[in-house]
């Protein structure tokens, strides 16, 4: 197996449910950079929260897709790759959302800004020391947004606008169902993980990838070999190569030690 880039989404893979990085972890993810391989990391997060979540030495070898690819950083040489979603379809977006699910948590991303209609409970289920700056309907439908998020909506509002949108955007449900992420139709983790091998000179039957949750499958049968976590869903395992043991068990580091002593 020839392996050139170590690809890591973050919450449920290489975070444990504490939202840390073993020590384990680390250096098993230090390792691979030593002996040679590109380190990308491939998350639904913001800029911000994953500076923050971590260690030093992990962030100052990654390149970064944020917002299930919807905002790239390159390293190499700086530049940053956004693919928001258009205002005029955000705000017919936001009215059809609003109409059918009136009490629904709904807030934005806009590169590294967050911004909301109201408080938004997932501030605390996702463990953020930021919360997202209040605006005015008219005030948000200026903005074209990186990432939409949607909490306490329930299943048949989500079903209505993906039935509407589905086809115009990106809808991808996680955390169990307690967290719709919509995105331009052009965003996607295999999508972005794509435009850095490109510039990084890479194949993706090169990468091995780590992943546990529906925002991450494209991913896992794009790339030449998967892993799937011991916590990701059934159908999710399933689309990988190999399942490992949970985040909170190092299922990341046990195959990575197992793979470099075999490089």
């Amino acid at each position: 197996m020839k392996i050139s880039a170590l690809v890591l989404d973050l919450d449920g893979t290489l975070l444990d449910s504490q939202k840390q990085v073993s020590e384990r972890s680390k250096q098993a993810v230090l390792a691979c950079h030593r002996r040679g391989l590109s380190i990308i990391y491939a998350t639904t997060r913001p800029p911000r929260a994953v500076r923050e979540l971590l260690p030093e030495e992990l962030y100052a070898v990654g390149s970064f897709i944020y917002y299930n690819g919807a905002f790239i950083r390159s390293p190499l040489d700086g530049e940053e790759y956004h693919f928001p979603i258009e205002k005029e379809l955000f705000g017919a977006f936001l009215d059809h959302c609003l109409d059918i699910a009136p009490n629904v948590e709904f807030s934005i991303e806009v590169k590294d800004e967050w911004f909301s209609l109201g408080d938004v409970e997932y501030a605390v289920v996702a463990r953020r020391k930021s919360h997202p700056i209040r605006k005015a309907i008219h005030e948000l439908k200026e903005h074209h947004p990186t990432k939409i998020l949607l909490t306490s909506i329930d299943e048949t509002a989500v079903t209505a606008l993906a039935s509407s949108f589905s086809s115009r955007l990106n809808i991808v449900i996680t955390d169990g169902g307690k967290l719709i992420q919509i995105m331009s139709l052009s965003a996607s983790k295999e999508a972005g993980v794509q435009l850095l091998c490109a510039k990084l000179g890479l194949n993706m039957s090169d990468l091995l990838v780590f992943g546990d949750d529906y925002n991450d499958l494209g991913l896992l049968q794009a790339a030449g070999y998967s892993v799937a976590m011991g916590n990701a869903p059934l159908d999710v395992q399933e689309a990988a190569n190999e399942v490992t043991l949970t985040n909170d068990e190092d299922g990341v580091s046990i195959v990575l030690d197992r793979i470099l002593a075999d490089l």
